[in-house]
């Protein structure tokens, strides 16, 4: 009776986060799933065909996919490098930087726009700075690269908040056995540190490329809704002032489920195939 009672009273505690994820998670992923079907009051795939038939929404798709790669990898081969370094400095300055860290994870939107623009706009600081140097001859930040150096910078802190606990899995005496085998630095990372940290790093990539495959606000206050990505198009279908079409938008939208379930899978599958060989 007493494990009946307690079962009883964790559905019980269970339940308002239930009803919270049923209003806010299933229910409008199921209105979007089910307009996203929907063409002119008539059920049917127009929409989608109508998405990989226009070059503006493949262009949309193709610059959400192109950014958000190389922000997320950019992002995650610095997190990498960042959270190795960490592990050897002191706990005094290795603290500070994890708070830093997990104060600039928060800071996006409008005032992260403005704080780029000011330095790496067109005339701002440091890129007048590198001008007068002769490093650079011309940088547009509204551009594909400016937007991935945009990207990658709130990538940064949330791949070292992610990443830096799964380096208690590397041990130092892991190291410092390898060593007196004769192993070098590097040969420990590539046949031991790395292949521990597998796991890790594959879910931080997933996490970091669904952050970025999200991104609005920041975008949208850089290039005032000018530059094409996704989450763009979706809002400017949404809550635009020249053309609305929520079906469209939930097509788009379901687009982006899409993709995120597809490397979300291929995360799972390469997650199992790093267990079964760490297994053999």
């Amino acid at each position: 009776m007493r494990s009946t009672r307690g079962k009883l009273i964790a559905l019980l505690c269970l339940l308002p986060f239930a009803l919270f994820f049923a209003a806010f998670q299933l229910a409008p992923l199921v209105w979007i799933a089910l307009h996203s079907v929907q063409a002119a009051g008539a059920w049917g795939l127009g929409n989608f065909r109508e998405i990989f038939a226009s070059p503006f929404y493949r262009q949309a798709i193709g610059n959400s996919l192109d950014i958000s790669l190389w922000s997320s990898l950019i992002g995650l081969l610095i997190a990498v490098l960042g959270c190795h370094s960490l592990r050897q400095v002191n706990s005094r300055l290795r603290d500070f930087v994890m708070a830093f860290a997990n104060m600039t994870s928060n800071f996006a939107g409008v005032p992260l726009a403005f704080a780029f623009i000011i330095i790496l706009g067109f005339n701002g600081a440091i890129t007048l700075l590198l001008k007068q140097t002769g490093l650079i001859s011309d940088f547009n930040l509204y551009s594909k690269t400016g937007l991935i150096i945009l990207y990658t910078y709130f990538q940064i802190p949330l791949g070292v908040m992610l990443l830096f606990p799964a380096f208690d899995a590397v041990r130092e005496d892991w190291r410092e056995s390898a060593a007196l085998l004769g192993a070098s630095n590097w040969q420990f990372w590539r046949l031991i540190g790395v292949p521990v940290l597998t796991p890790a790093l594959l879910g931080t990539f997933v996490i970091l490329l669904a952050n970025a495959l999200g991104a609005y606000a920041t975008v949208y206050s850089l290039t005032t809704g000018n530059f094409n990505v996704l989450p763009i198009r979706i809002a400017g279908l949404v809550a635009g002032d020249i053309f609305l079409d929520p079906d469209m938008a939930s097509a788009l939208a379901m687009l982006l489920v899409f993709l995120m379930s597809l490397i979300t899978f291929v995360h799972q599958w390469l997650l199992r195939r790093s267990y079964h060989a760490q297994k053999r």
